[in-house]
């Protein structure tokens, strides 16, 4: 008896989004931090809490968050673009 193993590769094309260079913040005051939920459970507790550390102990000026759609779907092309233009370093996480 033979079987067939099946191996997927979870990574999808870039696209046209744009190529965003990686780089090191000195600090963030001053900056503006994003954050992408994943949409599971308990990240907005998450994203609660470490927006309110960053701007209350390192002086963040705004925090900006936008939650997708779904845990099992990428981030729209839209709002990858509107929150790398928005914002000096964005995180994206889970949370279950």
């Amino acid at each position: 008896m033979s079987a067939t193993t099946f191996i997927y590769d979870p990574t999808a094309p870039a696209g046209d989004l744009p190529q965003l260079a990686r780089r090191t913040l000195a600090g963030l005051a001053g900056k503006t931090v994003g954050f992408i939920d994943n949409a599971k459970p308990n990240f907005n507790f998450l994203v609660e809490d470490l927006g309110a550390e960053f701007t209350t102990n390192h002086g963040v000026k705004a925090v900006i968050v936008r939650r997708k759609r779904g845990a099992s779907i990428p981030a729209e092309e839209a709002m990858i673009r509107e929150i790398a233009a928005a914002c000096d370093v964005v995180i994206t996480g889970s949370g279950d």
